[in-house]
């Protein structure tokens, strides 16, 4: 996990602006204003992923011409365009604008801790957002501007904003001051919340005070812009595709950018998923809590893979629930890299919070095509293998003293349910499910509610890495009883698609690509690759060969089958009828069905009552595993000529439909293969 001692290297790049950064400070030396963008450190981006976190945007300037004390400020319109869809979180505000979102522009890194030339201003002032009516929104201060100033202030127009002169240096402030006033003035906002339009995010009213002197800085930066990366999807690392920003402003000479198009991300593929070798099972053999197949989840760069949040602390979950009576001081530092599924978090007007995702990173299971009486288990956590647990990290989450880097993932109850806040809120809590049963040794596993052959399985990333490539594997097993007679289950092979989550039909794929008020932080595309077999259902059966049967020329012939399930080796017993199938060339008899032939009894039967008039060979199809055959032919009343053979029992071949072999539907690993296979007497008793 990311902890504390990571931030070092963001704080060491905001103290290159100790000397410079003061917000909404300037100096008294006039000379031409510049200003370049810079993007310090550009992320790789999820391409399945609708809301990924581009870098953070910084646009410092330097020079330009002093505001003189007691007039407001100039202010100016920003657009941040990127070549995909913005999809931060929305955050409407009644009677100010439905798109408001968690997009934000701050000026001169306030709360970075980075000192600065005035005190409680610039990047030691608090963060104080530009509200609506006016009024300053922030965790320490609260104020107004004065009604006589008659401007408007909301996201839509900004707050006003004066330039006063605090011991003989010109700064922002809330309230208009003449130029002798020496600490008698609060900070002016300098947190903006940007207007999300299709590809752009817009911050309204954005005070530009020149920081004239050489030597200082003013710093504009642009955090919780999330994109739309599946649509422009993205390969390996060399072949990555770039979200490109481009930047846009209403008063170029209030504002000149040299390098208006940064690039904020690299989008590429972040997950890679397999399935084990999926597993054959009888129709008539019933299964208990059987290992079937192992999932495993691998991410392809070291930080695909995020909890919720950053860990702050040795306690467990401290990387999913969010504390909220701490978390201006836990995740809204300008400019740190945090590596979570939420980036900076700040509580904005309206009782939202802007940058906090709704949980960490899910890996998604859905099985199709389940046969009816399949049960399937899953391991709650990740494991080693089947009959191996993974041992779980002392503290699942990490901390920022003592953080574990031992990749793990919990089972939860919903693909979209929202992480509470498991450490100061006593209604909140981690959404994981508990084992209610054991498979092979420790693995706890629970079952996967199915609908129609339908049902999912997700786990969150509660310990990741980010310096190192994650694998993460979870069990799959299967319970069902057998009851040939009613032919349950049926035959047929289940199959599963793996991905991140949540997916649709949580949403549409239209509206998760766009931003969204009511979606949630993160959300994914649905796996489009084919589904993978994990589990076929096969029927049971025996194929018997009698070579020759005739009831011709005073002769006939006794047919026995015998079910042999019934044995001293712990053989379940199985039952089903045998279809007989009669070829004696053209105008060969239809085939004709036995009754059930119950577990350790015999079935017989004549030629002559059954096909009278017969002569060829006859092929009987059992239900049921290891059934055995005898024919006796004799002359009637056996006075002169009799002998008897034993059924030969063949292997199963596979199946085929529209002269295509269906392996598969018979245990055979070689679909197309002529080589015989399949579930008959060669498996043994």
């Amino acid at each position: 996990m990311v902890d504390f001692r990571r931030w070092i290297t963001a704080l060491a790049v905001l103290a290159l602006f100790a000397g410079l950064a003061s917000a909404q400070v300037g100096g008294t030396t006039q000379t031409q204003l510049t200003c370049s963008t810079n993007v310090s450190a550009t992320p790789q981006l999820r391409a399945e992923g609708y809301t990924e976190q581009t870098g953070d945007i910084t646009i410092t300037c330097t020079g330009g011409t002093p505001v003189t004390p007691g007039n407001l400020i100039p202010t100016v319109n920003i657009t941040v365009f990127l070549n995909t869809a913005v999809t931060s979180r929305l955050l409407p505000q009644s009677g100010i604008s439905n798109n408001i979102s968690e997009a934000l522009l701050m000026i001169d890194e306030p709360g970075s801790g980075v000192p600065g030339v005035v005190p409680g201003f610039g990047p030691t002032a608090g963060q104080r957002i530009c509200g609506v009516g006016g009024t300053f929104f922030g965790p320490t201060v609260t104020a107004s501007i004065g009604s006589s100033s008659g401007i408007a202030a909301s996201p839509l127009t900004g707050c006003s904003e004066f330039a006063t002169n605090l011991n003989g240096v010109t700064v922002a402030t809330d309230t208009f001051q003449g130029s002798t006033v020496v600490g008698a003035a609060s900070p002016g906002a300098n947190v903006f919340q940007g207007i999300v339009s299709g590809n752009s995010v817009t911050f309204f009213g954005v005070p530009v005070l020149a920081p004239v002197s050489t030597g200082t800085a003013r710093v504009f930066r642009f955090t919780n812009i999330r994109a739309n990366a599946t649509a422009l999807g993205g390969g390996s690392a060399a072949g990555a595709t770039p979200v490109v920003a481009s930047i846009a402003v209403s008063n170029s000479a209030a504002l000149p950018i040299t390098n208006p198009t940064p690039t904020v991300g690299f989008v590429q593929a972040g997950l890679s998923t397999s399935v084990g070798s999926a597993t054959n099972r009888q129709q008539c053999v019933s299964s208990t809590r059987t290992s079937v197949s192992t999932l495993t989840f691998t991410e392809n760069f070291g930080t695909a893979f995020k909890t919720r949040v950053v860990a702050q602390f040795n306690t467990p979950f401290a990387g999913q629930g969010f504390p909220t009576s701490v978390a201006p001081g836990n995740q809204n530092v300008p400019g740190s890299i945090y590596n979570s599924e939420s980036n900076f978090v700040l509580p904005v007007p309206g009782g939202g919070t802007a940058g906090l995702a709704d949980f960490g990173t899910r890996l998604k299971a859905t099985f199709n095509n389940v046969p009816t009486g399949v049960r399937i288990f899953v391991s709650v956590a990740n494991v080693v293998n089947n009959a191996l647990a993974i041992v779980a990290p002392a503290v699942p989450g990490g901390s920022a003293a003592n953080s574990t880097t031992t990749p793990y993932a919990l089972l939860v109850s919903s693909e979209s349910g929202v992480d509470g806040n498991q450490l100061t809120n006593t209604t909140g809590f981690f959404p994981s499910v508990s084992a209610t049963d054991n498979a092979s040794g420790p693995v706890g596993i629970a079952e996967v509610p199915l609908v129609n052959g339908t049902g999912t399985a997700v786990w969150e990333i509660v310990n990741t890495s980010p310096s190192s490539i994650d694998t993460i594997k979870f069990g799959v097993y299967t319970t069902f009883v057998a009851n040939v007679a009613q032919n349950l289950p049926p035959p047929g092979t289940a199959t599963v698609n793996l991905s991140f989550a949540p997916t649709p039909p949580s949403f549409t794929a239209t509206s998760g690509a766009a931003a969204s008020s009511t979606l949630t932080i993160p959300r994914f595309i649905a796996d489009p690759n084919a589904p993978k077999n994990i589990l076929a259902i096969n029927v049971c059966r025996t194929i018997l060969l009698y070579p020759f049967i005739t009831n011709q020329a005073g002769f006939d012939t006794g047919i026995a089958i015998a079910n042999t399930s019934t044995d001293p080796f712990g053989t379940g017993p199985q039952a089903g009828a045998c279809t007989l199938n009669w070829y004696s060339g053209a105008g060969s008899p239809p085939p004709t069905t036995t009754p059930s032939i119950a577990s350790g009894t015999v079935y017989t039967a004549l030629a002559s009552t059954t096909v009278a008039g017969f002569q060829g060979y006859m092929i009987a199809v059992c239900t049921f595993q290891y059934a055995h055959g005898f024919a006796f032919i004799s002359d009637l009343g056996a006075r002169n000529l009799a002998m008897g053979y034993l059924a030969l029992v063949i292997p199963d071949p596979p199946s085929q439909a529209n002269g295509v072999r269906n392996a598969s539907s018979y245990g055979c690993n070689s679909t197309g293969s002529d080589i015989p296979c399949g579930a008959g007497e060669g498996d043994g008793h």
